[in-house]
């Protein structure tokens, strides 16, 4: 005699579910005041994969983009002074990439620089020395007008970056914890900028990325600290005459203070 089998939700033994991620930060909030002096966030995650295939995992938190100015000392008659100042544009105000192992293990350059995954890969661009050209009379291409020196001045904006602590990598920074499950820090310094950060967690096996998932971080102002920062931001010609006006008046004060003594 024949039976009806309960329904199930479970999917047939043909079908194979694909990777994923599942992650999350100990804290999405950051507030700074006067007393800030950096934050260690830590993120947690697991690796869900029926097929155990051998992973690795990347981390990548990115700041809000902020524009690089620099100026090169030139020697002129015997004196050193700035050169034309180059912009960059496309620079995060803080990067961090931590990976299980060294980026170049887990993955090839075009992967990696698709994704922009580690400090070599960021798309970090002069646009006002940009031209287009034309070559051999068939297409347009754009160059640089800073030429061969272009990764001088990359390299520069890079090594000022880090040297204020605001771009790291770290090929140990993920660790697995147990089987499945991995945990990476993430170290916010004094400098950190203030906006809406992005930490995107990929999931490589086989030299690919297979699985991506992002999660929002804000760092802010509080307390006075926030409303001088909006003040400035909202209203800048205000902020700078009301900046002069305090600077004139506490150097009058000072006047008459060294007067009377």
């Amino acid at each position: 005699m024949a039976t009806d089998l309960p329904p199930t939700d479970l999917p047939p033994a043909s079908v194979v579910q694909a990777p994923a991620i599942s992650a999350a930060l100990t804290e999405t909030r950051v507030r700074v005041t006067s007393s800030f002096t950096g934050a260690r966030i830590v993120l947690y995650g697991a690796v869900l994969d029926p097929t155990d295939k051998p992973s690795d995992v990347v981390v990548i938190v990115r700041g809000p983009d902020q524009p690089v100015r620099m100026a090169r000392k030139t020697r002129v008659a015997g004196l050193w002074i700035n050169s034309r100042p180059v912009v960059f544009q496309g620079a995060p105000g803080f990067y961090m990439a931590a990976s299980t192992r060294p980026l170049d293990e887990i993955a090839d350059f075009g992967t990696l620089r698709r994704l922009g995954a580690g400090v070599d890969h960021l798309a970090i661009n002069a646009p006002m020395e940009q031209q287009v050209e034309t070559r051999y009379g068939v297409r347009d291409v754009v160059v640089s007008r800073l030429g061969a020196d272009y990764l001088d001045w990359r390299r520069a904006v890079v090594r000022l970056k880090e040297k204020a602590g605001l771009y790291d990598a770290d090929s140990s920074g993920v660790r697995f914890v147990d089987r499945d499950l991995f945990r990476a820090e993430i170290d916010l310094p004094t400098e950190a900028p203030i906006g809406v950060y992005t930490t995107e967690i990929i999931l490589f096996q086989g030299g690919e990325a297979v699985y991506r998932r992002t999660r929002s971080l804000v760092v802010e102002k509080v307390g006075i600290e926030r409303a001088l920062y909006l003040f400035a931001h909202r209203r800048p010609w205000l902020y700078g005459l009301a900046s002069v006006v305090i600077a004139l008046g506490a150097g009058w004060a000072a006047s008459v203070a060294f007067r009377r003594s």
